[in-house]
């Protein structure tokens, strides 16, 4: 069995218009229109399972990604798994068992090809499996990509290795790993439906045998941009008494034909192929005599809501089936409000169409968007597109061979049908709001009641399964499953009934996922088992527990199961915890609630009253959990968490958790007292405490401590009686060990604000200790700044700019004399001076500088240093 898998289509699906399309095809109307009424939608799942709380096992091999192609083998207990260049062989009960790989990688040359036709080396030019399908019970018929050349091999399963036929996979398996595809084995013959072309322009829906392979034409009226979604055969009757084929019936999407609009309109079909046809004998040649294709129609007229994109489709048939069935998920093509439906078909209705529905035709109307029209005329005997039957061959058309050229030119010319193939009860059995489905999967089931259900497992594009039932015209979802850790879209689905293991199978880009078709151990009360209408899970009075009707062998006596959600059965009583919790005057606490079911409302009471959480005082937190605020002596006493449900307008009450709140006290130690904890069941246990108060002696047990979650308790009779008039005084502190069902407070004290005044004494030494450094302080800190450099950087003059004029000071050109007749020597050329500057002007000795500086004046400056200067390029006199 094969579960198919397309890509995402085109941009079409993600139109930011809000309208739904409809169009006038042979009196369906359909138009563009605004979504205005109310729709009655599923209701959100029950329970919601995260992968963490219902330990799903899981398989994934490093390096290798895109598990989308699966394969289960009953008889042997295996899963096949065709991955990115890798086939997988897994025990079927626990798929993180390997039994057994080969991979099947492209060569380096082949990628070299497939880059220069500007495809990517690392990710399109490898080998993506497609095709995986039985040949014989020992081998299997595998085919890939391989790098935009498509190939296949048979692959033996006793020594699982490849036989290294590399036959053509044109035909029989995309070019491309984003193109859409679909096959099926009949009977050691393919049948598929994908692309013929490098460029994926030749799309064909074919048989491959060696004996008579046909596929269709190469024309638009046939296929026109199609999109292959799935692919089954449908055995005949073995009491028909007309002699019917074996038919194969392929689902896809394809670009309308009927009607031409500036954005291409997608048209769900579903097409039937006869596996007895052998093609025509001059028309047809080699091609498909029997292909009729018809519309698919999955919409709520009374709501205007068209779903025309198909998403899966899943064939339930079975011994037990007076028919064969099709669900098909769907979702609208303009789809920006997160819509999708399940649609059911009944063989008969599809086989009606094509044996007695009308044909269409092609036509040219100018000014006209309308291309097709139903034909009126007169039809060919025999019927074209018919297989051959009892009829036929009473009238010597004994193959398809001997067909009359008139009913082959006929069903080349009109393979599309007027009529179309509508749903049971002429609407779709679920609409889900917010969810996009992409797979799905189907059992058979009987209830305890013997009522039979049809469960669907569909699958999200956010990596969930939801399991949903039909209960009496409404739609019920028992849960929820989140399958991958990362919100990955579901790829493909299977699922494996066998009687006793029951599991549903998931396959995604990163991994592969394995789940039971029941969680019936996680509800653990009668009433949750029952209101979960799970009709695969009912109570046992014998075990108190849950269980799977699927895995029980024995009689069902004692097992209670309701597909009504009537709990009346159950027994009244049930064992209830509580936990304890201490506090502190003006602290905060959080009671939490062991609540499962989203259709569940919660309810807090304390005192036999109900709590009002919309008050500064009690909060819910999440719906479920209670915050109380401002503890006080007031708030001391049994707090209880009740669940409501109602199922059929009936209410079903139960208390979930029970909790006790009491206030924290102290006292002095005086006297010993023997201790004992008083548990849920009523015992009374000695506890042995190992720790003392300070102070008290460690060879006396003068002081016991309790843990807040036990109630103490010192009977007369238990109390030893040396010390009678002694009082008897008992501490309750906080316990180092929390227990199950227990929760303590938490409480803030002065550490927090020690905290505070040490993080911020730190910080203001740090600032002070870098303006310090960087003399942005007086010069008070210059003592603290020099211990604190040790030395090794000396204190910045604040007159440092001055030094240089000091040692350099010029005076006047006057005040100069030429002694003892020595030749004036030149001035320094500072780049200032004038001609006559530079003439009249002479430099002192050092002699007379020391003299002439010595008779300055003195003034009270710091460092007595002079900061005045005279330029040379001043006027001396004052001028």
């Amino acid at each position: 069995m094969l579960s198919s898998w397309s890509w995402p289509q085109s941009t079409e699906q993600s139109l930011a218009l809000p309208v739904k399309m409809y169009l006038p095809i042979s009196g369906l109307l359909v138009t563009l229109v605004v979504l205005r009424t109310t729709v009655a939608f599923a209701p959100v799942p029950r329970i919601t399972w995260e992968q963490r709380e219902v330990g799903l096992v899981h398989f994934h091999e490093p390096g290798v990604s895109n598990y989308s192609t699966l394969l289960l083998s009953e008889h042997r207990d295996t899963l096949y798994v065709g991955a990115r260049e890798a086939v997988f062989a897994v025990n079927a009960h626990n798929i993180a068992e390997k039994q057994h790989e080969v991979y099947w990688k492209v060569s380096e040359d082949k990628k070299a090809k497939c880059a220069e036709k500007g495809k990517s080396k690392q990710t399109e030019c490898l080998n993506y499996i497609r095709v995986l399908q039985p040949l014989d019970p020992q081998t299997l018929y595998v085919c890939g990509t391989n790098a935009f050349q498509p190939t296949c091999d048979h692959l033996s399963l006793a020594p699982f290795t490849f036989l290294g036929k590399n036959e053509d996979g044109k035909g029989r398996c995309p070019f491309d790993p984003a193109q859409s595809y679909t096959s099926i084995m009949v009977d050691g013959e393919l049948y598929s439906g994908t692309s013929y072309n490098f460029l994926g322009s030749e799309p064909i829906i074919s048989r491959h045998s060696s004996q008579s392979p046909l596929r269709t034409e190469y024309a638009i009226p046939w296929l026109n941009e199609p999109s292959f979604i799935f692919a089954d055969v449908i055995r005949r009757n073995p009491n028909d008494t007309e002699g019917e084929d074996d038919k194969v019936y392929f689902f896809f999407m394809e670009v309308s034909v009927e009607y031409e609009f500036i954005f291409k309109l997608m048209i769900p079909r579903v097409a039937r192929v006869c596996k007895g046809d052998q093609g025509g004998l001059r028309t047809l040649q080699k091609k498909w005599t029997s292909f009729l294709k018809a519309r698919l129609i999955c919409s709520k007229p009374d709501s205007n809501l068209v779903f025309n994109m198909l998403q899966d489709v899943f064939v339930l048939q079975g011994p037990w089936l007076k028919e064969p069935v099709f669900y098909a998920i769907f979702i609208p093509q303009l789809n920006n409000v997160g819509l999708s439906a399940v649609c059911v078909y009944n063989l008969s209705t599809v086989e009606e169409v094509f044996s007695r529905g009308k044909y269409m035709q092609s036509t040219t109307v100018e000014q006209s968007h309308t291309k097709w029209v139903r034909y009126n005329g007169a039809v060919p005997r025999p019927r074209p597109g018919a297989c051959i039957n009892s009829q036929a061959r009473a009238a010597n058309f004994t193959s398809s061979l001997n067909l009359p050229d008139k009913t082959l030119q006929f069903v080349k010319d009109h393979p599309l049908m007027d009529d179309s193939v509508t749903p049971t009860s002429s609407k779709p059995q679920l609409i889900a709001r917010d969810v996009n489905y992409t797979q799905i999967v189907v059992d058979r089931v009987q209830a305890l009641d013997g009522t039979i259900y049809d469960v669907m497992f569909i699958s999200t594009d956010r990596g969930a399964l939801h399991k949903a039932i039909n209960l009496e015209h409404s739609v019920h979802v028992i849960e929820e499953t989140q399958l991958f850790e990362g919100l990955e879209p579901v790829q493909t689905l299977l699922l494996s009934s066998k009687e006793g293991k029951r599991f549903v199978y998931a396959g995604s880009n990163s991994g592969l996922a394995q789940a039971p078709v029941a969680f019936c151990g996680k509800h653990g009360t009668c009433i949750d088992c029952v209101l979960a209408r799970d009709p695969y899970c009912a109570w046992s009075r014998h075990s108190a527990t849950c269980v799977a009707l699927y895995q029980e062998h024995g009689s069902r006596r004692g097992l209670i199961q309701s597909m009504s959600g009537d709990v009346s059965a159950c027994p009244d009583r049930v064992k209830e915890s509580y936990g304890q919790h201490f506090f502190k005057r003006g602290g905060t606490v959080e009671l939490k609630c062991p609540q499962k079911s989203n259709l569940a409302q919660v309810i807090w009471m304390f005192q036999n009253s109900v709590v009002k959480a919309d008050s500064l005082k009690y909060m819910l937190l999440g719906r479920k959990s209670l915050l109380i605020f401002n503890l006080s002596e007031g708030d001391s006493g049994v707090y209880q968490c009740l669940s409501e449900e109602t199922v059929k307008n009936k209410t079903v009450s139960q208390v979930l958790a029970k909790h006790v709140l009491e206030k924290m006290v102290s006292h002095t130690p005086a006297a010993p007292t023997q201790l004992f904890t008083q548990t849920n069941d009523s015992r009374l246990a000695p506890r042995v405490l190992a720790e003392t108060m300070p102070g008290a002696s460690s060879q006396s047990p003068d002081l016991q401590v309790t843990a807040p979650g036990a109630v103490v308790t010192s009977p007369s009779h238990l109390v030893p009686t040396s010390t009678p008039c002694q009082p008897k005084i008992v501490i309750n502190t906080i316990p180092q060990v929390h227990s199950e069902n227990t929760m303590y407070l938490k409480y803030s004290d002065n550490r927090l604000l020690m905290f505070l005044f040490l993080f911020f004494f730190v910080l203001f030494l740090c600032l002070f200790s870098y303006n310090c450094y960087k003399d942005y302080l007086p010069g008070h800190c210059l003592k603290f700044r020099s211990i604190m450099l040790l030395g090794k950087k000396k204190p910045k003059s604040d007159f440092s700019d001055c030094e240089q004029n000091v040692k350099e000071t010029l005076v006047d050109p006057g005040s100069f004399s030429q002694q003892n007749g020595e030749q004036p020597k030149p001035a320094l050329d500072t780049g200032y001076e004038t001609e006559q500057d530079t003439i009249t002007s002479k430099l002192p000795t050092d002699r007379e500088d020391s003299q002439r500086i010595d008779d300055f004046p003195t003034k009270d400056e710091p460092f007595d240093v002079k900061c005045e200067l005279k330029y040379a390029d001043s006027d001396a006199d004052g001028d």
